[in-house]
């Protein structure tokens, strides 16, 4: 597909996409995809649909699976894609919640693979907040033997729920889970560091104080110096400079540009295998 050869199995398919949460990656690689593979993704946004407000998730779910063969959906709340999952009758891709972000994760799974050839057995370290894109990696990496290393700075860990499943997961694939506030101790002998919004959607206002509490998370050649010799660099968009400076942000070790192009593929495979294509 990265040649763009002619593949256009959903031809007469369409997805309703369902932004409560602005996005471009997620916007982009999904519109982008679907017209690649024949089919039709209609954007919606909160100000286009009823969604939760003068309209249930109920009905929504139950209307936009009448026009629609498959949903994604880009939320603040989980529950909100426990719902529409629950009431749709057609699948349902979950695009972001502020618990777990699952497309993000394939993508950043298939960038390591293309830079390592096989992920069973690195080390990943995480360096940053305890939020969804770490649940979601909490949740695939040892079911794929992969190592994970997570600095977070005291009060911004993962949820506890997430940390007692993957405590689980890697206990039963022998797989090394290492929680610290230590950026250093996360990161030695890492292959894949990365990192993320410090500050996400919705929380604007703690900014000043969150931070302060990241003060030396920052992904720099200096906390990189620790890591394996052959270390690669992720971040999934967008960043900012307090979390990644510009020296390694684009470095020959950062491969966000292939992460966010990985985006498209990835939900498109999740959309074909859903669809029994």
């Amino acid at each position: 597909m990265k040649a763009k050869e002619e593949y256009r199995p959903l031809v007469g398919h369409s997805m309703g996409m369902i932004f409560q949460k602005r996005s471009t990656r997620t916007r982009v690689s999904t519109e982008t995809g679907m017209a690649y593979l024949g089919g039709h993704a209609l954007f919606l946004s909160s100000h286009d649909i009823q969604l939760g407000t003068n309209e249930n998730l109920r009905d929504s779910a139950s209307v936009l699976s009448r026009f629609n063969d498959i949903l994604l959906a880009r939320v603040y709340g989980h529950q909100d894609i426990l719902d529409l999952a629950k009431y749709s009758s057609v699948p349902v891709i979950n695009a972001l919640s502020d618990k777990s972000h699952p497309l993000q994760i394939l993508a950043d799974l298939l960038t390591i693979q293309e830079q390592f050839g096989s992920v069973a057995g690195l080390n990943i370290a995480w360096v940053g907040d305890g939020n969804n894109v770490l649940h979601s990696f909490m949740e695939a990496c040892p079911k794929l033997g992969i190592n994970l290393r997570i600095a977070t700075p005291n009060g911004y860990n993962a949820d506890g729920d997430i940390i007692e499943y993957s405590k689980q997961e890697a206990s039963e694939a022998g797989t090394e889970l290492l929680f610290t506030a230590n950026p250093v101790e996360a990161v030695a002998g890492a292959h894949i560091i990365v990192t993320d919004t410090w500050v996400s959607m919705g929380q604007e206002e703690e900014k000043a104080e969150r931070l302060r509490a990241f003060e030396g998370y920052q992904v720099n050649f200096e906390l990189a110096k620790h890591a394996a010799p052959n270390w690669r660099f992720l971040h999934c968009l967008p960043r900012k400079q307090e979390e990644v400076d510009d020296e390694v942000f684009y470095s020959d070790r950062s491969v966000v540009w292939d992460e966010a192009e990985n985006r498209m593929y990835t939900v498109m495979a999740v959309t074909l295998e859903l669809l029994g294509k």
